[in-house]
């Protein structure tokens, strides 16, 4: 492609402009868009006309704005057409109210019912006051949205239109109009592992001391189900058994919940009788109470002084044993001698390969969003850099895939 070339020449970006004071902004991303080679259309909701009127992104993109489901003068379904040629939804400013609605399918104006029906990738760009930005209702919408594969540009700290001063100031243009071209730019995944059924195992397990107290650690399950949605989208048949976490279940995943080891186990084991290949993130107590009160103990006379533990059953080690030529690939997590240990853990374990992390690392500790692994194997060791979750997951699949090829 020539210098002067546009990179995203034919790409088609639907612009879903919502009722913040940084709507004016939505235009200078569509002119960013346009001169990269980008054909724009724009879906407006009524809060936004009262910012920048609907014939400003006529004029700019030279089609009827979607800010209506009737009489619409270029389609009688406009939601659906929209949708339909859309090669990327762009949602900017994304108020809380637009993106709670996106969590909950709720699709009762123009631009929330074409979202709903859009199948192409979506990216969304927040602008608003820093306490709705913060609100746990606005973050939980943020996760489910990601958890269903939908790419951020995140607010960005600064002045506020109301005066106050924190996170929630949109992105600015250019890192929109960068990121969006950037995903018209990725190919779809490859469907490399259809027909293939994986067993992911994540999150902590509880380990109950009585009703109400329990052991358990810090691992928050990102990690597994970041190999479980990316496992999905590259065509495999996912069950992931997941411990206690508040994460949402990726899209087109089945998910069995669990509590403690004893029922990780189980679960897991059931899985893998009808899995191709198990991949085991998740953090299994090694230790369970060997005999847990039925009551909640009352420290006035029912003191705790000591908690007799007993052993849990190896989930890694059981599996491994059930290969019978099906692929397992287990987790490390460590904070010292990581790589010997890694090692150990596969001789000993019989697994084809041990991703193995130093959870002692800020870039690679429990509920980071990054990892810095290694993978592993009897032939060797391959130490990667820090990477987003999702790259490190894309890594353990391709040992899967690559296993699961030579048998």
């Amino acid at each position: 492609m020539a210098a002067n070339e546009p990179q995203a020449r034919g790409k088609k970006v639907l612009l879903a402009v919502c009722g913040g004071i940084a709507a004016y902004k939505a235009c200078e991303v569509l002119r960013a868009l346009q001169k990269a080679g980008c054909e724009v259309r724009a879906c407006m909701t009524a809060s936004a006309e009262r910012f920048v009127g609907a014939p400003t992104f006529e004029a700019l993109t030279r089609s009827a704005v979607c800010d209506d489901l009737f009489g619409n003068p270029e389609t009688a379904i406009p939601h659906i057409d929209y949708a339909e040629w859309a090669d990327l939804a762009l949602v900017v400013p994304a108020t809380a109210n637009v993106m709670a609605k996106m969590a909950a399918g709720i699709a009762d104006d123009s631009l929330t019912a074409t979202l709903l029906a859009c199948s192409c990738p979506v990216l969304v760009a927040p602008g608003m006051n820093v306490h709705m930005w913060r609100n746990p209702a606005t973050q939980a919408n943020v996760r489910t949205l990601q958890a269903r594969g939908a790419r951020f540009v995140l607010p960005v700290e600064g002045r506020l239109a109301c005066g106050d001063v924190g996170e929630g100031k949109l992105a600015d243009v250019e890192e929109i109009a960068a990121a969006a071209l950037a995903l018209l730019a990725e190919k779809a995944p490859e469907q490399d592992l259809v027909a293939t059924r994986l067993l992911v195992t994540a999150g902590p397990t509880h380990e109950a001391i009585d009703p109400v107290r329990y052991i358990a650690n810090s691992s928050t399950g990102k990690m597994g189900y970041a190999i479980a949605a990316a496992a999905a989208r590259r065509g495999a048949e996912v069950t992931l058994v997941s411990g206690p976490t508040s994460l949402p279940c990726p899209e087109g995943v089945r998910r069995v919940d669990v509590v403690s080891a004893a029922q990780m186990h189980d679960a897991a084991l059931a899985a893998f009788s009808a899995s191709d290949a198990a991949v085991c993130t998740a953090a299994v107590a090694d230790y369970t109470p060997a005999r847990p009160a039925d009551h909640k103990l009352k420290k006035a006379h029912e003191h705790l002084d000591r908690i007799e533990l007993v052993e849990t059953a190896d989930i890694l080690a059981d599996l491994c044993a059930r290969k019978d030529g099906r692929v397992v690939v287990g987790f490390a997590a460590e904070t010292n001698d990581l790589i010997p240990n890694a090692q150990a853990k596969l001789r000993k374990k019989g697994a084809d390969a041990i991703i193995a992390n130093d959870v002692s690392r800020a870039d690679s500790t429990f509920g980071s969003d990054t990892n810095r692994v290694a993978v592993v194997r009897a032939d060797g060791v391959d130490q990667r850099e820090t990477l987003p979750l999702a790259d490190v997951a894309d890594i353990v699949l391709d040992v899967v895939r690559d296993r699961l090829r030579r048998r």
